[in-house]
């Protein structure tokens, strides 16, 4: 037998203080193991609830299948923007639709609209938020806990060209007393 020119190895004689320290680091590596296990992979079937768990979450109003009180001649609307959400706590959501006449060049008004599910098959209009006849468009639209937030173009004179907007107006409404609130800035405008 061959003798080893290397020294004595420290761990080859253990105690119980090794022992103790060795199931600790163990603990906490399953320990954090466990809080770093990933999330259960979504059903390919769709969630249905059982008795217990009350009704099914309701989808938003589909934009696509509405009509609008938007005239543009025999052309074409077109949903620019939609943002969903549950504007006035009823537990069932809402569509804010931005929606326009499809023009050829230039930037055509828009229209703001809130959209709810009725009991028949296509969408119905609740609110008109900014009317075409205002001459604005809309830049960027959300909706977050319950207030719908819009970003509104505008021209300062008939002399701007259509496709270049000048006026920039940060604008949000909230379902307040039946109604739905504007504010811009600081001073609320019932819509």
């Amino acid at each position: 037998m061959q003798t080893s020119e290397l020294p004595d190895l420290a761990h080859t004689d253990t105690r119980p203080l090794h022992w103790l320290a060795t199931a600790a680091a163990m603990a906490a590596v399953v320990a954090v193991a466990g809080m770093l296990q990933p999330e259960p992979a979504a059903s390919a079937s769709p969630h249905r609830p059982t008795a217990g768990q009350g009704p099914a979450p309701v989808a938003a109003p589909d934009p696509q299948r509405a009509t609008y009180p938007l005239d543009c001649g025999g052309v074409e609307h077109i949903v620019a923007r939609q943002a969903p959400g549950d504007l006035d706590g009823d537990g069932r959501p809402e569509t804010v639709a931005v929606v326009h006449c499809a023009a050829g060049s230039g930037t055509p008004p828009s229209g703001v609209y809130v959209l709810t599910q009725g009991s028949g098959a296509a969408p119905r209009v609740v609110a008109t938020l900014v009317d075409p006849a205002q001459r604005t468009s809309v830049g960027d639209l959300a909706v977050r806990d319950g207030v719908v937030l819009a970003t509104l173009l505008g021209y300062s004179s008939e002399a701007v060209p259509r496709c270049c907007p000048d006026q920039r107006e940060q604008v949000s409404w909230r379902w307040q007393g039946g109604a739905f609130v504007r504010t811009t800035g600081t001073a609320p405008v019932r819509a």
